[in-house]
């Protein structure tokens, strides 16, 4: 299905378990070094039509039981594994990871997979003390967790590998089938990721991939009224959309953010500063829990930022396939050149860059900002790029409302050594994560992770997803 030499790789379309040529094609590029990767086919609305129905036939032809789930998906970890130098030379080349970061991903996966195993054998229902009502004395109940259908996964390029396995380990671990449209710009891994899961047994029909543009293919996806539940991960303004398309069926939506770190007066600075480093920088700031604002107590400032910037420019920047290298290049030149530009308006506004700042291609240097205002968009809009602006804070209660001034709520990350403090925090901070010593983009897999307010709804993480892709069905015995 796919070839492996430079330039000649190719994603089909995998509908109905036939590997299938689209309606038309377009070409990926490696992006540090704009060399031509390969292509990838994109799918007309027919095929998209085409994939879903052979999900919801082999939804109703093929069950599987929780046991043969449950081995199919180790099966899928064990050939991960074998196939992972592959893997890591993909997302390398497609995404732009460096290959630490890339081995993480496949690593990741892996573990997503083995985790989906064990949660579909513990996927249960739970007793309902009917009994107790008046006049039900006769009666019992309990309650089934019960596939919903078809899952529609939608994906991003920052996560090109594990992100669309979140949406499929735990739509087939609890009994669902998949149609999965990853982004343009990383078509190839999720391509081997397809071929693994039909060498592991999986029923062929059970699993499609349908690629193309986002708002032409994601278009017929949404409008397929046979896709019983979506997951979507993705921008704020897009998310919007998908939700106003679904109407009614469910749907979880992982969105954007303009994610914050905060560092109080009592933190072990050394420990913070290198934690914190990373994550605003690491992927080159494109994650939706990357922390871009950063507020600092004023009293430790002047003593804080030099070891931010000494541990940032300890991240060396450049080509991903250097084993060095911790920062690679943003997605695509147009984007870093985006993120310039913000950058460069900020400081025509009063900002002052204090390291980085610099773009050549694709790679922008990892950007600290200080002298920022609520209004400039580095502070007000997500970014999505390896800038991080540098805010002092006077009083506790100050930042709290300072971190919860945007519209969006996902994750925050708080230093301090004061458990007071940190409860009051967890309790008060309007997010769906937070995280205690960590900085915002701590992130371990199966967590339950999920946003509030316009960050989104629904949660990621095994055992919470296949909540969310089961519905919980009350079944009553009367015993008269």
């Amino acid at each position: 299905m796919t070839a492996h030499q430079v330039g000649t790789k190719r994603a089909r379309l995998l509908i109905g378990g036939v590997w299938t040529e689209g309606s038309a094609a377009f070409d990926v590029f490696d992006k540090f070094s704009g060399e031509r990767i390969g292509s990838a086919d994109s799918a007309s609305r027919e095929q998209v039509d085409a994939a879903v129905q052979a999900a919801h036939q082999s939804f109703q032809d093929h069950p599987l039981d929780g046991y043969a789930r449950y081995q199919i998906l180790m099966k899928v970890a064990e050939l991960l594994e074998k196939r992972r130098d592959e893997l890591c030379e993909t997302i390398i080349a497609e995404s732009g990871f460096p290959i630490s970061d890339a081995t993480n991903e496949v690593s990741r996966a892996i573990q997503l997979f083995i985790l989906s195993a064990e949660e579909g054998k513990r996927l249960a229902g739970e007793g309902v003390p009917i009994e107790n009502a008046p006049g039900n004395a006769h009666r019992m109940a309990f309650t089934i967790r019960v596939p919903r259908g078809v899952v529609c996964g939608i994906t991003a390029f920052n996560s090109p590998l594990n992100m669309v396995a979140h949406k499929v380990a735990p739509a087939l671990g609890s009994g669902n089938t998949v149609v999965i449209k990853p982004p343009q710009q990383t078509p190839f891994s999720p391509a081997i990721l397809f071929e693994i899961l039909l060498a592991a047994g999986l029923p062929p029909a059970h699993a499609n991939l349908v690629q193309g543009p986002g708002a032409e293919v994601g278009g017929y996806l949404v409008e397929n009224q046979q896709i019983a539940f979506y997951s979507f991960t993705g921008s704020t303004a897009v998310g919007k959309k998908v939700r106003a398309g679904v109407g009614l069926r469910p749907s979880a939506m992982e969105l954007g953010s303009i994610a914050a770190s905060i560092v109080c007066e009592d933190a072990d600075l050394e420990r913070a500063a290198p934690r914190i480093a990373n994550a605003g920088f690491r992927r080159a700031g494109q994650a939706c829990t990357s922390t871009q604002r950063l507020f600092v107590q004023e009293q430790v400032v002047e003593k804080f930022l030099p070891m931010l910037v000494e541990a940032t420019r300890k991240l060396p920047v450049g080509d991903p396939h250097d084993p060095r290298t911790v920062v690679g290049p943003m997605i695509s030149e147009p984007d870093a050149m985006r993120a310039e530009s913000c950058v460069r308006e900020a400081v025509s506004q009063g900002a002052r860059v204090v390291s980085g700042g610099v773009r050549a291609g694709a790679l922008l240097q990892p950007t600290i900002l200080t002298d920022v205002r609520p209004e400039m968009r580095v502070m007000c809009e997500e970014i999505f790029a390896p800038v991080l602006s540098v805010i002092p804070y006077k009083s506790f209660d100050a930042v709290i409302d300072e971190v919860n001034s945007t519209p969006f709520g996902l994750a925050t990350g708080l230093f301090t050594r004061d458990v007071t403090r940190a409860m009051q925090a967890a309790r008060r901070l309007h997010v769906g994560v937070v995280h205690i010593n960590e900085p915002s983009a701590s992130r371990v897999d199966l967590m339950p992770f999920a946003g509030v307010k316009e960050s989104g709804l629904g949660r990621e993480g095994p055992k919470y997803a296949m909540q969310e892709m089961t519905e919980e069905r009350l079944v009553t015995i009367s015993l008269a």
